[in-house]
């Protein structure tokens, strides 16, 4: 395990919960209602997809120009959430600092814009990370595998020497795809299993001796297979 690359919304810190108010608020603005299935089909998608969901579920005419404006809609108003504080996943924080002070390279990868995330930063701390990979800044964003080959190259490694830590199965999908071994913490939604993921209710009481065990054990199961 040479690097560690953190997702960041319901995994390190718990802004899903900011999401669905942020998203309960938009639905209200276009004069729709949105229901616990479209709010979970939209958990860790990209900025692109949410607006695509959202306007097939609304029986909406899926105008570019307006869907960015709508969107744009969507991100001032989660703004305004973040910039109160984001409360931090549990065990989230310890297991960061663990890392930091073991010298572990670390790389942020998130589906969230950049304006978002620096925002977000404030709560976190920028001095964790020494890359961060924004959905906007990636030919395509979650499940597709750029966000997480980026990360791992801008860090100088293989995706699979880098364990990915996820709470989605968007976001899961793409650290799969990229070659990362994952370890899922599931918040709002199920994550399905596979053999290069390893599922813990939570990260409290997770050291990073307990994540190069997950990570080895995850390896071994990849180079047995080939």
């Amino acid at each position: 395990m040479r690097a560690v690359l953190w997702d960041m919304d319901g995994t390190l810190v718990d802004s899903e919960k900011l999401w669905d108010v942020a998203m309960y608020a938009l639905y209200d603005h276009l004069g729709g209602t949105l229901t616990p299935e479209v709010r979970a089909a939209t958990v860790g998608g990209s900025a692109d997809n949410t607006m695509r969901i959202v306007y097939a579920d609304l029986g909406l005419e899926p105008d570019p120009e307006r869907m960015a404006v709508t969107d744009a809609w969507l991100h001032d108003y989660t703004a305004k959430l973040f910039d109160d504080g984001l409360p931090w996943c549990d065990g989230a924080q310890e297991l960061l600092e663990a890392l930091a002070v073991e010298g572990v390279p670390m790389a942020l990868v998130t589906n969230t814009r950049r304006f978002l995330t620096e925002r977000a930063l404030k709560t976190i701390g920028r001095r964790y990370f020494s890359a961060v990979v924004c959905g906007d800044e990636v030919a395509a964003g979650k499940p597709a595998p750029d966000p997480y080959r980026r990360a791992a190259e801008l860090l100088g490694e293989s995706p699979a020497d880098c364990l990915a830590i996820e709470d989605s199965a968007t976001g899961t999908a793409s650290a799969e795809s990229a070659g990362c071994p994952v370890l899922v913490v599931p918040n709002d939604v199920d994550v399905p299993g596979s053999p290069r993921r390893r599922h813990v209710a939570t990260l409290a009481g997770l050291d990073v001796a307990g994540l190069r065990i997950i990570y080895a054990e995850l390896d071994q199961y990849v180079q047995s297979a080939y």
